[in-house]
């Protein structure tokens, strides 16, 4: 009875964890040949950090994250439109982290390498397909061809997923909408609660930042994440996504040299990193099916959205939970899957589709269309009711409202 994992990243480790929690055998295939830290910043929201912490890595995570304290929205001139308390402070169960993605992911590398054994992990050994039986399935590993039989097949392979390219062949490249960002990290002074997450400008060009360490008590300055965002026409096309391009200044900064506001020196900030990676936001549309008789996806493979709302690493992470519930509800089988997709597949299809859509920064957009994103007070441009709806129907609908998480009954099972 065993569980084929593709893909060493956030959710195919999670998902290994998770099997492992519930005595299910399960091994992981990752091409690469040393799992290192990629990516920069990204947030983890109280139902995913409910899960790692079900999984007993409270204090792994406490160690590499910060708990977010409040999101702020901020026109392109700096005024605030809107700010709300998050995690612990909005009154969840569990915080909200801002941490580096591969520091995320190293954590979780680790907690498998420990828990399951180091031959749970096998590197150099990416899977280029798959084959489905009655009662079993197989992976294929690139280069040598050997296929591995087991239980059931899962595709945690990314947004250019193997597994998703043979269910469907004719899906083509992601989808690019027009934004490309510039991501980086930069050593500054703390600002607004020191531990905000901020939001500013519009969705033809906007500014997100957060910090990732708190400050150092010798020098005041944090290790602040921020991105930098410009939306074109996607009719003239971009490079390929990878997180491990270089950016240059000259390609974004001068259209963010006046955003000097009087929280936040966004020009200052941009020019102390060291470097920056350039990175065309893309997804995928929504497909009617992820499964193929005893094969499914997971996380980008299933379901990459744009990084708006700060949703996608914590829908891979719920995605986990909920296959291994299915997994103990109907054993290591085809009914397990249907089970995992019919709750999972319409749900973060509706997040795909609203993060396309602006998702909770549609209140920006609204500003900018209102005024120009000048105003003297808010409410004579949005009312607070426009305000905590926006924010409100987005919690919902991404599965983290402060009630609904806070009543519901564990996603696993104890054994």
């Amino acid at each position: 009875m065993t569980v084929l994992i593709a893909g060493a990243g956030i959710a195919g480790l999670t998902l290994a964890l998770s099997c492992h929690q519930a005595g299910i055998d399960c091994r992981i295939y990752e091409q690469v040949k040393v799992v290192g830290p990629l990516g920069v910043g990204i947030n983890l929201q109280p139902h995913a950090v409910r899960e790692l912490y079900e999984l007993g890595l409270e204090e792994e995570l406490e160690a590499i994250g910060v708990r977010t304290r409040e999101v702020a929205y901020f026109s392109r001139k700096g005024g605030q439109i809107w700010a709300e308390p998050r995690g612990m402070e909005a009154g969840y169960n569990w915080p909200q982290y801002s941490l580096h993605r591969g520091h995320l992911q190293m954590m979780l590398f680790d907690a498998v390498q420990q828990r399951l054994g180091p031959e749970a992990i096998i590197t150099r050994s990416g899977v280029s397909g798959y084959s489905t039986a009655r009662s079993s399935a197989k992976i294929e590993l690139a280069g040598s061809g050997e296929t591995i039989l087991g239980d059931i097949v899962v595709g945690c392979d990314g947004i250019h997923s193997a597994i998703r390219r043979q269910m469907m062949p004719d899906e083509g490249p992601p989808v690019w909408g027009g934004a490309v960002l510039w991501r980086a990290t930069s050593l500054a002074e703390p600002f607004l609660t020191g531990a905000t997450m901020a939001m500013a400008g519009h969705e033809r060009q906007k500014f997100v930042t957060y910090p990732l360490s708190g400050p150092d008590p010798e020098t005041g300055r944090a290790l602040v994440n921020w991105i930098a965002e410009l939306k074109y026409d996607p009719s003239q096309g971009w490079n390929r996504e990878d997180w491990n391009r270089q950016g240059k200044l000259e390609d974004f900064l001068p259209h963010f040299e006046d955003w000097n506001f009087d929280w936040l020196d966004i020009p200052a900030m941009i020019r102390s990193a060291n470097v920056c990676f350039e990175y065309p936001m893309v997804d995928r549309d929504p497909i009617e099916s992820w499964t193929d008789g005893r094969v499914t996806l997971m996380g980008d493979a299933a379901h990459p959205m744009y990084p708006i709302g700060s949703n996608g690493a914590s829908q891979a992470i719920v995605d986990a939970r909920v296959l291994v519930r299915a997994f103990q509800d109907h054993g290591l089988s085809a009914d397990a899957l249907a089970a995992y997709e019919a709750e999972r597949r319409p749900a973060t299809t509706r997040i795909v589709l609203a993060n396309r859509q602006n998702g909770p920064d549609q209140v920006m957009e609204l500003v900018e269309q209102r005024c120009g994103g000048t105003f003297g007070d808010i409410s004579e441009v949005l009312s607070r009711d426009e305000l905590e709806e926006t924010a409100a129907a987005y919690k919902t609908l991404a599965g983290f409202d402060v009630g609904g998480l806070n009543s519901r009954q564990p996603i696993v099972k104890a054994l």
